[in-house]
């Protein structure tokens, strides 16, 4: 085995012990494009801190098995960047990554079924900054809105819209701000996070039908979305670009970051960081803190302040929270 060849490719799918990795071209058109691989254990070993040692979107080296139809991923090249967040369930800092190598990453919301939940993309907009990763927002089931709602839709597009994050108000179901959204996806590696029931599949058929995603509808006793994405996947768009679909998740939580560090990724804070009277100023209680002035005035949005806070108090007594 150590004398086969080995090729290279990128990971498109994640089924948990298995992993699609499509190969790059090579001469022999007999040989399969999409392998059904593993991984080495001593990826797993070596890797104690993350769930996953491999994530969808990873370039990678593989070698064939035996059987000339399964291989064995022997490599993991460097990443160019990650999403990742706090694993769900675990009392350590864990980190679960999401996906690898993306230049673009979007929260999706729906207005409502699930209910529309900023605290989600504060902390997902967070974890984006970690990686330098540009980041947006999309609110679907724009067709579900009602009265008392608008007030709300608006106030949080002009929130985020006021910071430059890109915000599409999208129905999946009535094909509406579709096809502006799939402009902005054009010649991207992108992927969509958010809720289960918020319509990340359903946006992604209404983009590319022929990719035919499964998806369910919300329960009517609990009104929360239904997983129907069990694992992350890589599709291609049309007319260019990649979009990985991911499992739904009602929690984004923030990955071994020192409180001190949190104000740099809430973009709005960092004109008046260097103004605060003390310079280890955490923004909570301290006198003479521009950023609380610069809330006081209307500079800075209320709830956005508060959600720096819940993320601040998480991160201060070590057991990062839900943002719920």
């Amino acid at each position: 085995m150590s004398s086969s060849p080995t090729y290279e490719g990128r990971v498109l799918r994640s089924t948990g012990s298995w992993y699609e990795v499509q190969v790059d071209p090579v001469d022999d058109p007999d040989m399969p494009r999409v392998v059904d691989s593993r991984i080495r254990g001593k990826f797993r070993l070596d890797e104690t801190d993350v769930t996953n040692p491999v994530a969808v979107g990873d370039r990678v080296t593989i070698r064939y098995n035996e059987d000339d139809e399964t291989g064995m991923i022997i490599d993991i090249h460097e990443r160019q960047n990650r999403l990742s967040r706090r694993a769900a369930g675990r009392r350590v800092n864990q980190e679960h990554i999401i996906v690898s190598n993306i230049d673009r990453a979007w929260a999706v919301q729906a207005v409502q079924q699930p209910p529309l939940n900023p605290a989600f993309v504060d902390r997902f907009l967070v974890m984006a900054g970690v990686h330098d990763i540009p980041a947006g927002l999309v609110i679907n089931k724009m067709d579900l809105m009602d009265d008392e709602q608008q007030a709300e839709v608006a106030d949080v597009v002009a929130r985020y819209e006021a910071l430059d994050y890109p915000v599409y108000c999208t129905s999946a179901t009535a094909q509406a701000g579709i096809s502006d959204w799939h402009a902005a996806l054009r010649d991207q590696v992108n992927v969509v996070t958010g809720p289960s029931g918020a319509g990340k599949s359903s946006l992604i058929n209404a983009i590319a039908p022929d990719l035919d995603i499964e998806t369910k509808s919300i329960s009517e006793q609990t009104q929360k979305g239904r997983h129907t994405t069990t694992f992350a996947a890589l599709h291609p768009l049309p007319d260019g670009g990649h979009i990985v679909d991911t499992p739904g998740v009602r929690e984004f939580g923030i990955v071994e970051m020192h409180p001190a560090d949190l104000c740099h990724f809430f973009v709005e804070f960092v004109p008046y960081l260097d103004a605060c009277k003390f310079d280890d100023c955490t923004h909570d209680h301290e006198p003479g803190c521009a950023v609380k002035n610069a809330v006081d005035e209307g500079a800075i949005h209320p709830a956005r302040y508060e959600s720096y806070l819940s993320i601040l108090y998480s991160l201060q007594d070590g057991m990062e929270g839900t943002g719920r």
